[in-house]
């Protein structure tokens, strides 16, 4: 099946008001028969959605990783050995509870035994340096940290000022079989030095084996509720600096009930968990979808063709979410080892934009669906994705999930927009966040007056209800499927003594994907050194945060008050080709 290029036509109802056509939800009609229009949400919480999935496949295998399984049974015990160590640690609810860790199923226990006991998860980038996790430490003052071993020292040197007591360090090489440990030293090797920082376990650290070595919690120890914040995940939002998401047990509850519906999903699907979980996307894909399904997840440290397809082998996935990138280098590995890739039921892209090209040679190779969505962490972050009929449109993000309502405003005035114009994307549904941890201004900001969520972007949207991004007003870039804050780059450009000023921007490929581009202006008789300047940023910001071009500017574009243009910036760099030289 391919793509349906067919938009609306809504000349017809140019004078109409969008939000009374909205109301009405007119994408219903492109529905699948199973999915409903509104979701019959339960008052409980993810502790008792994974409980449930235990108690129901008990000796199902529930995560894979790298030749070695674990079953649901023995998933549910050690979440209650790993929460009755935490406990022990101190731990109560409503405590902020800090993971730095790849994809491995200590991440998966460990985050459910953190909320077994009412706390609230913190995911966090393990390939994050120290400023960039210092900032968000001092946001949300974690007293316990669960770390990848190869970087809890960065954990353990923070500042004495944090309020940071206990750090559990955690070999992922021990949930691995022992054929597989030995195959994968150099890539995991590899995958740490991206820190620049490969160490031993750190002195004083836990090993993550003693904390969930521990007798089971207590059955009557109390759970959480639905309305509890579950996770603090961080964000650039629509403007500046990080700010925690707070998502409650509704918000990603929600969410993960939208993707069985959406996705006619059972327990005897396969999910391949190639994006990370401390992502948004990979974390509602696997860490709530697929636990909530009783189904099997294929779990992955790093995104390597070969490994996938290794994995493969054993298990084929029949749900793959993943970004663009992704895809194509599972369709360069597969034709390059002459790999069938038959059984792929549906892959589902976000994060970025899916060229319409790779979908048909997706499919071809596959045989399967490959349909783009719409999300954002603020609404845990699923809103919209395309069907999977013949109703999916080429190039668009798609129609509203369940129990999700929508508007299009103007941005400057916040009044409805008719229909054929374009419009800030607003949003209302239980996967919304009820705003950003410990920022009441910024919170108040996010929302309208009247309750919506302001995404930042804009969009049109055809007759049957179909969504096109055609701008972003926020200036966040997206690269590889992560966000990228220029506020925060251009901070470790200017820290440097050869740049006087600098304005970071994304500049858009053929591939959906934006790259990172710095605009400096540098000091008087100084020469640009582009090397330079990327090996200053590799010590303050993550790795795909620093720029791939560096360009000389003898000034930036700005406002009358001096504020600098980003989008001046950009179209400066593209108008005068100074990525060509």
């Amino acid at each position: 099946m391919r793509p349906n290029g067919r938009t609306g036509n809504l000349a017809h109802m140019s004078d109409a008001n969008s939000r009374d056509f909205l109301t009405a939800r007119p994408w219903t009609a492109s529905y699948d028969p199973g999915v409903p229009r509104d979701l019959d949400l339960p008052e409980t919480s993810l502790v008792h959605m994974l409980e449930k999935s235990v108690a129901r496949h008990g000796a199902k295998t529930a995560v894979e990783f790298f030749g070695a399984g674990m079953t649901y049974a023995q998933l549910g015990e050690q979440v209650q050995r790993a929460a009755e160590g935490l406990r022990i640690m101190g731990v109560q609810a409503g405590d902020r509870v800090a993971l730095v860790l790849p994809n491995c199923p200590q991440h998966i226990v460990a985050f459910y035994a953190v909320l077994r006991l009412g706390a609230i998860v913190v995911e966090h980038n393990p390939l994050y340096t120290a400023p960039e996790l210092r900032h968000q430490f001092e946001d949300h003052g974690a007293r316990v940290v669960i770390a990848w071993d190869k970087i809890a020292t960065s954990i353990t040197r923070m500042p004495k000022d944090l309020a940071v007591e206990h750090v559990v360090a955690v070999d992922i090489t021990e949930s691995m079989s022992t054929l597989m440990r030995l195959g994968l030293r150099l890539p995991l090797k590899k995958l740490a030095e991206q820190r620049r920082e490969l160490t031993q376990p750190a002195p004083g650290a836990i090993p993550w084996r003693t904390l969930a070595s521990h007798e089971p919690l207590r059955a009557d120890h109390p759970r959480p509720v639905a309305q509890d914040i579950a996770l603090l995940q961080y964000t650039s939002g629509t403007t500046g600096a990080p700010k925690g998401a707070m998502l409650s047990h509704r918000n990603l509850e929600s969410n993960a009930l939208m993707g069985q519906h959406w996705l006619e999903s059972s327990s005897d699907e396969v999910v391949y968990g190639v994006l990370p979980l401390f992502h948004a996307f990979g974390l509602t894909l696997g860490l709530t979808f697929a636990m909530s399904l009783g189904a099997k997840l294929v779990l992955f440290p790093t995104v390597r063709g070969d490994l996938i397809l290794r994995a493969m082998r054993k298990s084929m996935p029949t749900v793959l979410p993943a970004v663009p990138p992704v895809y194509q280098k599972v369709l360069d590995a597969a034709a390059e080892k002459g790999v069938d890739l038959t059984g792929i039921r549906v892959a589902v892209s976000g994060a970025m934009t899916l060229p319409v090209p790779l979908v048909d040679t997706w499919e071809d190779a596959t045989g399967g669906m490959l349909i783009e969505g719409y999300g954002l962490t603020e609404c845990s972050p699923l809103v919209a994705c395309n069907p999977l009929n013949e109703h999916r449109r080429a190039g668009s993000i798609g129609i509203p999930f369940p129990s999700t309502d929508i508007r299009m405003v103007d941005p400057g005035t916040g009044e409805d927009v008719p229909l054929d114009a374009e419009g800030e994307l607003l949003v209302k549904g239980p996967q919304v966040t009820r705003g950003y941890w410990k920022r009441p201004q910024e919170t108040a900001e996010l929302f309208t007056e009247d309750g919506w969520l302001r995404t930042g972007d804009i969009v049109t949207v055809d007759e049957d209800g179909f969504l096109r991004v055609v701008d972003r007003i926020k200036e966040v870039i997206i690269t590889g499927g992560f966000n990228v804050a220029p506020t925060e780059v251009e901070t470790a450009l200017k820290l440097h003594d050869a740049v006087a000023d600098a304005a970071v921007v994304g500049i858009p490929g053929a591939d959906g994907n934006e790259t990172v581009v710095a605009a400096v202006v540098l000091e008087p008789g100084v020469e640009l050194d582009e090397a330079a300047l990327r090996q200053h940023c590799y010590d303050k910001v993550t790795r795909y945060k620093v720029p791939r071009r560096i360009v000389a500017m003898d000034d930036l574009p700005r406002t009358m008050l001096g504020k600098t243009l980003r989008r001046a910036v950009k179209e400066e760099i593209l108008e005068k080709k100074l990525l060509d030289s």
